[in-house]
């Protein structure tokens, strides 16, 4: 993430600045500063539109996962009328199809909990990188009074 990346740049920014004795505080260049805010800002939509993109993944291979389901459905009751000549053949098929919708429930249900998740992660790590970034910011105006 490139957003990441940029934190670092300005965290090394601040740890190598000048110090002042007894205070715990740091001189730095507000330009550098400025223009690290700024790449942040230019950086930062890309990140909400992965979020948004994962979003819309996470929406397709669920709906994908449905049309599977209603295939496999469709193509068990279409076998069943033909064999309803032999109950045992018929009690498998029935079994068998109750088997495969069960199976594709649980992996539409897999898929859906894995890109909830994924996406969750996402959005809680930009959560966490805006929080962190408006700390950082709010520190140094207040540092700047």
């Amino acid at each position: 993430m490139e957003i990441l990346s940029i934190l670092n740049t300005l965290e090394d920014l601040v740890e190598k600045s000048t110090g002042l004795p007894l205070t715990g505080k740091c001189i730095v260049d507000r330009e550098e500063i400025f223009e690290i805010i700024n790449e942040m800002r230019l950086k930062l939509p890309d990140e909400i539109k992965q979020a948004v993109w994962i979003n819309d993944e996470r929406q397709k291979i669920l709906q994908e996962a449905k049309k599977q389901a209603n295939s496999i459905v469709e193509d068990a009751e279409s076998r069943i009328p033909t064999l309803v000549d032999e109950h045992e053949i018929t009690q498998k098929a029935y079994d068998k199809s109750e088997e495969i919708i069960a199976a594709a429930q649980k992996n539409a249900k897999e898929i859906r909990n894995g890109t909830n998740d994924y996406a969750d992660g996402i959005l809680n790590k930009l959560e966490d990188i805006l929080r962190d970034t408006l700390n950082i910011i709010e520190r140094n105006r207040q540092e700047l009074k």
